[in-house]
Parts: structure tokens; sequence; C-alpha cells
């Protein structure tokens, strides 16, 4: 009788005896102390980390209490772990003079990684318009990414609407509300500067995000020249402008140079005008109250004269 051959697969001492319970509890994430230069940061992450008044106080609870919420990471090929969530603690941690802090070890592929990272950090109460728009669209690339893995039936515009009804129904925000953040990353560094620092309002930015490159770089010069931020209907006639190839820099200056509805409204005196009048200790506070009182002294004397 002829004998069979194959592989026989002998199982170890520990796996024979091992309980289904020590099993599970060996496949659970357990928290780790992991050396601070062993973390990195998570790659195009697109939050800013900023040595704030936030983070001081981080830096003092650390500093008191130790890390109280474990970051999240995973493994690096190269080694090392690659930061998901955590990078504000790490560096508060940095900060606070420790070596180690507190991590869950997690394998996790690029896609599911970065959108744990951009959920973390969304939940945070104050985002910059910047951080919000390449959150946006870094979460939107992975899901469609994911669904180009598990659904390949669906049409590529079908896909892209519906994981963009993902991103705004996680973070609060309608599909065209994000859509109008991810648009944002369409501007030049100096322009996407202006609006987290509310120089050019968001509206308006969303429009010039349609300008080529180079027009973006004739339109900081152009608001140079005017010495103007744009409204929402300059930001538009400029977008029109782009699409029609008429974007010139001398019709980004004629259209900054005019004046808005806003500012015909006001009465506008310089400054060395006024100082003329007044004392020089006077502040700008005690100035504007000083020339109230004497303009409702000249309203109650105008009125007098025309009751006689």
């Amino acid at each position: 009788m002829p004998k069979r051959s194959g592989n026989i697969s002998l199982s170890s001492y520990d796996d024979i005896f091992q309980t289904d319970q020590s099993r599970e509890e060996a496949q659970q994430e357990r928290v780790q102390e992991i050396p601070l230069s062993e973390l990195h940061p998570f790659k195009g992450h697109p939050f800013k980390v900023l040595d704030d008044d936030a983070m001081q106080k981080t830096v003092e609870s650390i500093t008191q209490f130790g890390v109280m919420t474990p970051a999240i990471a995973r493994p690096r090929p190269e080694g090392g772990y690659e930061l998901i969530a955590g990078h504000r603690r790490h560096h508060a941690s940095e900060l606070a003079g420790k070596e180690t802090m507190p991590v869950i070890v997690r394998d996790m592929d690029d896609d599911a990684a970065t959108i744990l990272m951009v959920d973390s950090n969304l939940q945070r109460e104050t985002l910059l318009p910047s951080e919000r728009a390449f959150a946006y669209k870094m979460k939107l690339e992975a899901i469609k990414h994911q669904g180009q893995r598990t659904d390949l039936t669906s049409s590529q515009v079908g896909m892209k609407l519906q994981a963009m009804d993902i991103v705004g129904q996680e973070a609060g925000d309608s599909r065209n509300q994000v859509h109008r953040y991810i648009r944002l990353t369409e501007l030049i560094p100096e322009l996407l500067d202006m609006v987290d620092e509310k120089k050019i309002a968001f509206n308006p930015a969303v429009e010039l995000s349609y300008l080529k490159k180079e027009e973006q770089k004739d339109f900081l010069e152009a608001m140079d020249y005017a010495q103007a931020t744009p409204s929402l209907s300059q930001a538009q006639r400029l977008k029109k402008f782009s699409q029609e190839g008429k974007c010139s820099l001398d019709a980004m200056c004629a259209i900054m140079s005019e004046e808005k509805k806003s500012e015909l409204d006001k009465v506008t005196i310089k400054n060395d005008v006024l100082r003329k009048y007044f004392p020089k200790s006077y502040t700008p506070k005690q100035m504007e109250d000083t020339i109230i009182k004497l303009l409702e002294q000249w309203q109650k004397k105008r009125e007098k004269s025309m009751e006689r």
C-alpha cells in the first residue's frame, strides 16, 4: 500500500494548552510606554502644532499628571512608529522634559490610519480653515480609495459624491460645504495664510481658488496696490475673468481699487489730522469720546436754533 506524503503541522506545547481567554488577551491592544524619539509625525499631517497658550496648559498638565490619554501609532517599516493621534501630546511631552509617553500600537493600512488621524483631530474646538480643508481632502481621498477596492461596480462620479457625503455627515457639514473647504487647498500658501489670519473671508477665498496659480500670485500684487482685500462680488468677477482668459494684473488692480458699498457709508478721518486737535497723551478712545460729546453739544445747539 503506497505511503501518503504530506506536511504534518505540529502544535507547540503552548498552543495546545493555551486557553481561548489567553489567546484573546494576547490579541488585545495594550498601552505601551514608547520613547518619544521613536514616534514620528503622520505623513502629510495637516494640523498645526503650535506653541500657544493651549499648548502651555497641556505642558503643565503633563508635567503634573503625565499623559492621561494614550496616543495611537502604527509600526513603520523602517523602524519606530508613526503617530496617528497624539501629535500635540507628543510635542507637549517633549517640552515637559519627558522621555516616553503611553501609546496604543495598532496595525492599520494607510487609508484607515488617515481616516482615524483626521477624525481624532476634527474633534478639536478651534480649527484653522486650512487645517479643515486639507483634513477633508485627505479623508475624502482615503474613503474613495477604500471604495475603489471594495465596490468596483460604482461609477467614479457616484463614488465621489458618496464619499463627500460621508465626510460631511461625520464632520457635521453639508457635502457642498466640504467641497468648498477642499477648494481652499487650491490656494497658494500666501493667500491661504491670509484666510487663516482672517484677512480674507471664507466665501471670497473659495472663489479665488479658481484662479490659476500665476493669477493668484498677481492678485497678491493687486491687493497690495489697492491696499484692500476682496469682497465676495469682486472675487466672483475675478473668477469669471479667469475663466474668460481676461484676468490680467491691470484688470485685477482695477477691480480691487473700486470703492466697496460698505466703504461708501463710512467717514474716515486720518489720525494725523485728528492729532492736531488733541493733546499727545490722548488715547484713540479718549479722542472718540470727546468727538461724540462735541457732536452731541453741536446737535443740541442746532435744535435750539431751529426752535426759535
